[in-house]
């Protein structure tokens, strides 16, 4: 989170040299901050699944492959927008655009790891998870980075369902099956992700106009962009509460959803109302704790 605001603000980190240097870079391309998230969003399915923790073995495995994946995707996505990530200031100092890392092995990186994270999933952990995590990856990098993201300010509402997968593989991984809860994770992160986004678009609207990217912002202007982050974020949290009328959660989910998705709510208000990026900014930063709250809470409730 952190970083991506300091890219947002034009702080570059210094890089080293050498081959730490050459790690660092590998490891920037699998954009590690994306991974954290889902990471913590199949560990949740996972215990929601084992009402408990799981065998350390297979969390060890599924999150290994999970991992692999991401890494996998994000290489693939640093690949196929080498082009107009130079153009913008939040992306301009990844490894491709600043020549650190040639087109050629970013590639050949992004195969491995996709090709290692898809054995690791079929061969020690189950055909279902593996499928569904390349399905994932595919969708990502087919769907919304080649076709949605710069064909229609719609990519970030399309798109948003790769993210939303890990859950389902966590689920999946535990039962072989997909379960409610699970698919009630998926559906929250889903909407979830438009106003997380559009947050940030809303701190760098002239990178999106720059790179000819067609984000909410720079299509429909800011005035339009706030009113659908207000939108999204009445359907994500009435969605959240949905999920205890449908008795996939309980009463300890109930107060935690109440209480976070009202904090969320009061976020995209004042981002509504609010000039500058001030707002915008806390509700990138909450939108990414929000998240991972309701996540341990799901965790809470499922357990007890």
């Amino acid at each position: 989170m952190n970083g991506t605001l300091a890219r947002v603000d034009g702080i570059v980190p210094a890089r080293r040299g050498g081959r730490l240097g050459v790690l660092a870079d590998f490891y920037e391309l699998s954009k590690p901050r994306i991974i954290s998230l889902l990471l913590v969003t199949t560990t949740a399915a996972m215990i929601m699944a084992a009402r408990g923790l799981p065998p350390l073995w297979l969390m060890f495995w599924t999150l290994l492959g999970g991992g692999l994946a991401a890494a996998s995707a994000g290489a693939f996505n640093c690949v196929v927008d080498c082009d107009i990530d130079g153009l913008m200031r939040r992306t301009c100092a990844r490894p491709i655009p600043t020549g650190r890392l040639s087109v050629r092995s970013a590639s050949a990186y992004a195969i491995v790891t996709g090709v290692l994270s898809f054995a690791v999933l079929i061969l020690l952990v189950n055909p279902l998870a593996a499928w569904l995590s390349l399905a994932g990856n595919v969708y990502y990098v087919v769907v919304y980075t080649m076709l949605l993201k710069r064909a229609t300010p719609l990519n970030i509402v399309i798109g948003g369902a790769a993210g939303a997968i890990p859950p389902l593989v966590g689920w999946a991984a535990v039962t072989g099956t997909i379960g409610g809860p699970a698919i009630g994770l998926f559906a929250l992160i889903f909407l979830w992700t438009p106003p997380h986004f559009w947050s940030l678009a809303l701190m760098t609207e002239t990178d999106y106009e720059r790179a000819h990217i067609p984000m909410l912002p720079n299509v429909s202007g800011v005035a339009r962009t706030k009113r659908e982050i207000v939108v999204y974020s009445l359907i994500l949290v009435g969605s959240s509460l949905l999920l205890f009328t449908l008795h996939i959660f309980g009463l300890v989910y109930l107060t935690a959803a109440a209480t976070l998705g009202a904090i969320f709510l009061w976020h995209a208000f004042r981002t509504y109302v609010s000039a500058g990026t001030i707002w915008p900014r806390r509700m990138f930063k909450y939108s990414l704790l929000y998240l991972a709250l309701i996540c341990a809470m799901m965790v809470v409730d499922r357990i007890l």
